[in-house]
């Protein structure tokens, strides 16, 4: 509603089926500015909220026990506002031609996997 009328608004989504629900797919079939775009198969590395999970995982809980939902709700918080004191923007260091040599690779692989 805050983004200008004629602007279209790209979604970039994982191949998860969500988009696929007949609710979803009929809100998109009457919003035609939100054209959907697919992140490739395999390919969460590249997604920045992927690294996000992984870094709370790594470092918050697999480092801990929690004896119950509301524990671990209670220390992903935690982790989070603490983060948040000093937040880091992620800078990519990898050239482009390493990261598409990567999924060029990723990509045989599976291509293989899937004629065997």
């Amino acid at each position: 509603r805050e983004t200008d009328p004629d602007l279209d608004l790209h979604l970039i989504v994982d191949n998860y089926c969500t988009h696929k629900h007949e609710r979803v797919s009929r809100w998109l079939r009457r919003h035609k500015r939100f054209p959907l775009h697919f992140i490739p198969t395999s390919s969460s590395w590249l997604n920045l909220i992927e690294r996000g999970f992984r870094e709370i995982t790594d470092k918050r809980i697999r480092r801990g026990v929690f004896r119950s939902v509301k524990e671990l709700i209670a220390a992903i918080e935690d982790y989070l506002a603490k983060h948040n004191e000093n937040p880091q923007a992620f800078t990519w260091t990898a050239k482009a031609e390493a990261i598409l040599e990567k999924v060029r690779r990723a990509r045989a692989v599976l291509d293989k996997m899937q004629t065997a």
